[in-house]
């Protein structure tokens, strides 16, 4: 009988290292996952390396501390809304009656937020225990957008009299805020498609009426 060869070890696989900007990306989403499931009071490097399956001095070699992670996520929580809103109102800009671009904004708006929920919970609001900076940088991606949506209706609006565009602006924006709020709390009754159909309902009216 003839004898077999030993067999060889297998080689053990290693993932790959991640570099720096890879491992910053991992360590902000785990931190944003932490944010929605626990608000700001379950926000800590433990809890972050933990979501994130690494240790804490991994979470240390690329940020300094608790205070800078959350700075660089409030940094990229800010900027992913303000790219959405934005990019959202270039989309819907073939509407030259305001009352029609005011409805698409706002069903599109919805649509928007349940798809990334987990940026526009801290950003409405719905996060618990945010610190006072947290509130200060939402109000400012708040009058950015505003202002954004203010030149939109002076456009929509020009040739019809005075418009005060501004305050437009922002009742439109705290409208769209709290049916936003609303579609994250109960997805399945306050609907994008709901809500164009109450905008519908409210414009015909308002031509009748004219």
């Amino acid at each position: 009988m003839s004898q077999q060869p030993d067999a060889q070890p297998r080689r053990r696989r290693y993932a790959r290292r991640m570099t720096v900007d890879e491992r910053r990306e991992q360590l902000l989403t785990a931190a944003l996952a932490v944010l929605d499931r626990d608000g700001y009071p379950g926000l800590s490097v433990e809890a972050i390396a933990r979501e994130a399956g690494v240790t804490r001095p991994v979470v240390y070699a690329v940020f300094d501390g608790l205070r800078d992670l959350l700075d660089a996520l409030l940094d990229q929580t800010r900027e992913r809304a303000l790219n959405q809103a934005l990019a959202l109102m270039d989309h819907v800009h073939d509407h030259s009656d305001v009352g029609a671009w005011v409805s698409d904004m706002t069903s599109t708006f919805l649509s928007t937020v349940q798809d990334d929920p987990q940026v526009w919970r801290p950003v409405l609001g719905l996060v618990r225990g945010a610190p006072p900076e947290v509130s200060e940088r939402i109000d400012t991606t708040r009058d950015l957008i505003c202002a954004q949506l203010a030149t939109g209706l002076r456009e929509r609006t020009a040739g019809h009299g005075e418009a005060d565009a501004e305050l437009y602006a922002r009742i439109a924006l705290a409208s769209a805020e709290e049916l936003a709020r609303a579609a994250l709390r109960d997805p399945a009754a306050y609907t994008p498609a709901r809500v164009a159909s109450a905008y519908s309902v409210l414009l015909d009216r308002h031509r009748e009426t004219r």
